[in-house]
């Protein structure tokens, strides 16, 4: 049992390993004070958990408990978007009233959060006075939606630090002011249930918890923590797809709604905003090369090999263009000029407003307007697939040289990897089954409830032939019913690959396999399939005997 977990350990979170070695590397150069006292009490806290917590159980502590301190790692929107979900959670009609206290916003500034409150002022001046840009410096978005939940949903919203925020050596007194401000609140607001929002750095035992047992003694804290490495880590050997939350301890939680390689290519993008020009935004493009490098060194591909067969020749000359917010009109005036079909155009903007991001392979280029891990993840793959059999496309005249059968499995299979190989960088993405039919209901996708497998359909020779049919008789449905079919694949080809059923060098071959042969892309799908429903008859025997 110990050797499978730790197996299974291994095989879902290898490639996010590869990947977090170089962006970690960078942020430690960038930034020297991970080695600081105060922030290795707080990684060193917290290294193992006592049992999973189910959604029930989780929820039920949470109702227990009189103050929630929240960490939050500032660079990621997840820790932001997760404190507005808990606070409207929280704030059920009948029940105690709900008050959210926020480090990001200085004590002094109080009545400029209260004139916004009042609705005296509006988002820009708000913003502005609080000086979030120059004294904070992260995401606006996230947190501006997390301040409208709670002033729909709470009965008051504070702001609890204090200067300065720039010096650790003078942390510990931030800590004594926010314990301080919490006690104030909690004489304001005596039957509320308090919800703060602070740095996970502060939320180590001998830190703000601490000062806040000695300060209201009598008072049910329960620290929620998110995303913790090692617990993140330990946390992918256990049996069950996705763990949402564990109990470290009798009064602290862990929640997982990020994966470590999210949180620190936010904070490596926010590293370079600052260190560039305000107007200039973030550098995405050693993000996106790092994962390209990342998926690529997973899946045992050489950058810089001079032969094509195994390996795809010299991928590092391949590379594609990034763009990124800053480069908008560049990006739209290449899109006007290489994709004259108002389909493919259409099809492009559409996807791009979905995802945040998107790879065209006739241009060998990749935009990023809002950087999201799981789709960025993806659109890697998307290129090194294309990449490992030459860019095909980048010197075909149509992407839709090739027609019919091959054209559909072709794009199947391309979807199918590209969703391997954002699970391979981001394991809690939902599995996506095959759902459509008699019922043709519609796949929940991307950051939604995942599909139960149970409701999905088989995959099977004869209903991949009959999306077949259906995508060629439907030419608006085509994008929808391959990209669900290959997502459909992928997470076959995932599931395989976690249970050992096959290796990575298998699916480096479905990524080198060059598809110009009639009927090529489809027999590798019903490779899959065919190894998929071989594994199922031997577990099926297995238990049965």
């Amino acid at each position: 049992m110990a050797a499978s977990t730790a197996n299974l350990r291994f095989r879902r979170t290898e490639a996010q390993l590869q990947a977090l070695t170089g962006v970690e590397r960078e942020i430690r150069a960038s930034d020297p004070n991970g080695r600081r006292k105060y922030l290795r009490d707080f990684s060193l806290a917290f290294r193992n958990y006592d049992s999973i917590l189910g959604r029930e159980q989780f929820l039920n502590l949470i109702q227990s408990a009189d103050t929630l301190l929240i960490g939050d790692y500032h660079a990621l929107p997840a820790a932001q978007r997760f404190a507005a979900a808990l606070l409207e959670q929280r704030a059920q009609p009948g029940d105690r009233p709900v008050v959210l206290g926020l480090e990001t916003v200085f004590a002094r500034d109080q009545h400029i959060l209260d004139e916004w409150w009042r609705r005296e002022i509006d988002e820009e001046e708000l913003r502005e006075r609080v000086r979030f840009d120059l004294d904070w410096g992260y995401d606006w978005a996230p947190f501006y939606e997390l301040l409208v939940t709670a002033r729909d949903h709470t009965d008051g919203i504070y702001g609890l630090d204090c200067m300065p925020r720039e010096d650790l050596r003078k942390i510990g007194a931030r800590d004594r002011h926010a314990a301080n401000k919490i006690a104030e609140i909690r004489q304001r607001h005596s039957n509320a249930a308090l919800l703060v929002l602070f740095g996970e750095s502060h939320l180590a035992p001998a830190h703000l918890p601490h000062l806040l047992r000695e300060a209201l003694p009598e008072e049910r804290v329960l620290t929620v923590l998110q995303n913790i490495d090692a617990l993140y880590w330990r946390a992918a050997g256990e049996r069950q797809t996705q763990v949402e939350a564990v109990q470290v301890s009798g009064n602290v939680v862990c929640v997982f709604n990020s994966t470590p390689l999210e949180k620190y290519e936010n904070y490596r993008l926010h590293l370079s905003r600052w260190c560039r020009d305000a107007g200039d935004g973030p550098d995405l493009a050693p993000t996106l090369y790092n994962l390209v490098d990342s998926l690529a060194r997973f899946l045992e591909i050489k950058p810089c090999s001079p032969h094509n067969s195994t390996q795809p020749k010299f991928l590092v000359d391949l590379l594609p263009e990034i763009y990124g917010p800053a480069q908008a009109g560049r990006w739209q005036k290449r899109l006007l000029r290489h994709l004259n079909e108002e389909e493919d155009l259409i099809t492009a903007i559409a996807r791009m407003e979905q995802q945040g991001c998107i790879y065209l392979p006739r241009l060998n280029a990749l935009y990023v307007h809002d950087f999201q891990m799981m789709y960025a993840a993806q659109e890697a793959a998307r290129f090194l697939h294309h990449a490992c059999r030459g860019l095909p496309e980048r010197h075909a005249v149509s992407a839709h040289a090739v027609e019919g059968p091959d054209r559909f499995y072709g794009s199947v299979l391309e979807h199918a990897l590209a969703y391997f190989g954002s699970r391979a960088l981001y394991p809690s993405r939902p599995a996506v089954w095959w759902r459509r039919g008699s019922e043709d209901e519609e796949i929940e996708r991307g950051r939604e409830k995942e599909v139960n497998k149970k409701e999905g359909k088989e995959l099977s020779r004869a209903n991949c032939n009959a999306a077949m049919e259906a995508a060629l008789g439907d030419p608006e449905e085509w994008n929808s019913i391959t990209e669900h079919l290959g997502q459909a694949l992928g997470t076959l080809l995932y599931d395989l690959y976690l249970s050992g059923k096959i290796s990575r060098s298998s699916v480096r071959h479905l990524f080198l396999a060059h598809l110009d042969k009639v009927g090529a892309a489809r027999q590798l799908c019903m490779q899959i399939i065919a190894k998929n429903h071989r594994c199922r008859r031997v577990r099926a025997a297995s238990a049965g005997s």
